[in-house]
């Protein structure tokens, strides 16, 4: 980037926190309003620029309070306790010098490329967490990478679904791709549920910017109960009840909860977990709705279940069971 074009960053930026630092002292004003906070919002709704430089002096203003109540030590006390930690040091036996190598090299093994692939079979579930803080549980047959550094937090789900728990950091937003899309926090609970051709967001805790491609530019904000499918560059938001989005969530405990659901939907989501394979064979059997909840593993009492609430004619084949009415 030649420096005219790194100026013009800088400008833009700086443009950027002063229009989020007015925002923040604004707010705090006591004619502060509704109206007001609706121009806020869809100052933050125009761009994740907008909504990563606003958290950031948001942050940097809580630090700023924090730090007024924190008592420095006085010179003196520096000195003195400098002297001692150096003394006690060479009681063991370490020279000052190598204690600074030794310093360097960490640094030097942190700041190591950290990129890994974590996956999941068929009917597995995994929890991994991060050096930053965050957590990560991945459900059946997911593929996710990560790459947590110091200076950077990203992820890419290629397939499947998992629940983040993200660490707060309004220096490093941490950043979730999956396929075309782009998902931007600063910390937060969320869920990614990635097929061939469609993506599921929820929001449970926190704000997130979901890109409608991963150059960025149109996306939606998110708020907690909002949930986005996305279908190639098309973002459709709902709203959910944190029941909903709780017994979305219920894979985490082994279980898939049902209310008013599709007999064709809850066969699809068993199949997510099992070879054993559920095949619904006609409309009328598709379209029956099912309450309950059912260990993700167990095919045979769901089939059961259904059997004895709709009567249905059960056929096994090979790894396959036939619901018919």
């Amino acid at each position: 980037m030649s420096g005219s074009a790194e100026n013009a960053v800088a400008v833009e930026a700086q443009v950027l926190r002063d229009c989020a630092a007015a925002w923040l002292e604004r707010k705090d004003r006591s004619d502060w309003c509704a109206r007001d906070l609706a121009e806020l919002e869809a100052w933050l709704n125009e761009s994740p620029a907008h909504l990563i430089a606003y958290w950031r002096v948001e942050a940097a203003w809580e630090r700023s309070l924090r730090l007024r109540a924190v008592r420095l030590p006085t010179p003196g006390r520096m000195i003195a306790r400098r002297h001692k930690s150096e003394t006690w040091l060479k009681r063991l036996g370490i020279p000052l010098g190598l204690l600074a190598v030794a310093g360097l090299a960490a640094v030097g093994y942190l700041a190591k490329p950290s990129e890994r692939v974590i996956t999941t079979g068929l009917g597995e579930r995994k929890i991994v967490s991060l050096g930053d803080g965050s957590r990560i549980e991945l459900n059946t047959d997911t593929v996710l990478k990560v790459d947590v550094s110091p200076d950077r937090r990203l992820a890419s789900i290629q397939k499947g679904e998992a629940y983040f728990q993200i660490a707060h950091d309004p220096e490093h937003p941490f950043v979730v791709s999956a396929g075309a899309h782009r998902i931007t926090v600063l910390g937060t609970k969320f869920t990614v549920h990635r097929e061939a051709n469609r993506l599921e967001v929820a929001l449970l805790e926190g704000r997130i910017w979901l890109d409608a491609n991963a150059r960025g530019g149109h996306g939606l904000l998110l708020t907690p109960g909002d949930k986005v499918v996305a279908t190639g560059d098309r973002l459709a938001k709902l709203r959910e009840p944190a029941e909903t989005l709780q017994n979305e969530l219920s894979w985490r405990a082994g279980v898939l909860i049902f209310k008013y659901t599709s007999l064709a939907d809850a066969a699809a989501e068993f199949n997510r977990y099992n070879r054993e394979k559920l095949v619904v064979a006609d409309t009328r059997t598709a379209d029956l709705k099912i309450i309950g909840s059912f260990p993700a593993n167990d095919v045979g009492m769901f089939v059961r279940a259904s059997r004895q609430l709709f009567g249905l004619h059960v056929e096994r084949s090979g790894n396959q069971v036939v619901l018919s009415r």
